[in-house]
């Protein structure tokens, strides 16, 4: 953390360098808006250092269009209402284009800026359906799977893998955990042959859920799914443990990482999620890989690699365009192959990601491992 607010000082020290009378243009200003303070910042951390390696590697290579880029952050702490302010001060701050967010209730509040603004917006992080299937984003993109895909992945893989007949159903009332968990509902009642014995949200950021685990036992679902984030889950997955509440918890990617096992401790083993594709053997993987290891000293978080693309096919759609002129960078985003480090990908006529989808991982030993 504090390695990654120094940086953060220098870009903010880099931003008042070209602000100055005479720099104008000089540079593209490319915005970063995620969660870089309170418990989910380690999700919002790893996004933003994602972005940094891509700049630090596009600059080296002579920018974009011939031009240095120069990042912008912002913390929307994963709230709308932040995020609507931090939004606003990126476009006012000469935001050209922007990477972000990582919370989808966030994403979507702040995108009513950047949609006005005439912004292309590319997430590493926000898998809400809504932000690309019901076209009120016609500038966003992602280079994450979208909630449908892990619903259908997670559903499937509880009924056919697990073999469960009774699912509980548990989220934090937010845009993506909410919807995550009524799209799981409508894949169950798809697939048939399972009972959903209880649907209910709880307060994020609680010190008890002792209620959700009495009536998660209460309902004796063999597989407990959460939709939601780390914090709260490894919370709830530890309450069920120690009070031995026979079930087998599954959650989204808002808990892959090390974050979550780090926060369950001993609570995590066995637990299931979905989660990006392991993509650890691209070669361009390793290798940004062990530049955040170099700069950081410590192996990248969750969304790091995902941000990274979300640079590249940003930069791409600007030089296949030949501008930064919002109608030709949006077509050119549906036209681009990038080879990224999640492989190569595009985007549909959507702006959801091709090319990068979802697996199951479960905890084993401490740490996270595909098994489907």
């Amino acid at each position: 953390m504090k390695s990654f607010l120094k940086t953060l000082a220098l870009a903010l020290l880099t931003m008042v360098v070209f602000a100055a009378p005479g720099f104008a243009g000089d540079t593209i200003k490319l915005g970063s808006g995620g969660v870089i303070s309170g418990d989910l910042a380690p999700y919002g951390i790893s996004a933003v250092r994602g972005v940094e390696i891509a700049i630090e590697d596009l600059n080296a290579k002579g920018g974009i269009l011939g031009k240095k880029i120069e990042l912008l952050v912002g913390d929307d702490a994963c709230k709308p209402e932040v995020a609507v302010n931090m939004a606003t001060k990126l476009v006012s701050d000469g935001a050209q284009m922007i990477v972000g967010h990582v919370c989808s209730g966030a994403t979507i509040a702040a995108n009513k800026i950047y949609k006005d603004a005439g912004l292309l917006i590319v997430s590493p992080a926000s898998t809400n359906d809504d932000l690309t299937l019901k076209g009120e984003h016609p500038n966003f993109f992602r280079t994450i799977s979208y909630d449908g895909a892990q619903a259908d992945l997670m559903s499937s893989f509880v009924k056919n893998t697990l073999k469960a007949k009774k699912v509980a159903l548990v989220h934090d009332k937010g845009d993506y955990g909410k919807g995550q968990m009524e799209l799981a509902k409508k894949y169950f009642t798809k697939l048939g042959g399972i009972e959903i014995v209880l649907f209910e949200g709880v307060t994020t950021g609680a010190v008890d859920f002792s209620a959700i685990v009495q009536k998660i036992k209460r309902s004796k679902a063999d597989v407990t799914m959460w939709g939601g984030y780390h914090s709260d889950a490894s919370k709830i997955v530890s309450l069920l443990k120690k009070k031995r509440v026979k079930t087998t918890f599954f959650g989204g990617d808002g808990i892959i990482g090390d974050n979550f096992t780090t926060l369950a401790g001993k609570y995590s083993e066995g637990v299931y999620a979905t989660g990006p594709n392991d993509t650890s053997n691209n070669p361009l993987y390793k290798e940004i890989s062990a530049k955040h290891q170099k700069k950081y000293s410590e192996k990248p978080g969750t969304f790091f690699h995902n941000a990274y693309a979300c640079v590249q096919a940003l930069a791409a759609a600007a030089e296949k365009a030949g501008s930064l002129d919002y109608d030709k960078m949006r077509a050119a985003m549906f036209e681009n192959k990038i080879a990224s480090p999640l492989g190569t990908i595009g985007f549909d006529k959507n702006g959801d990601v091709i090319g990068a989808g979802f697996s199951v991982y479960q905890v084993k030993n401490g740490k996270y491992t595909q098994v489907n």
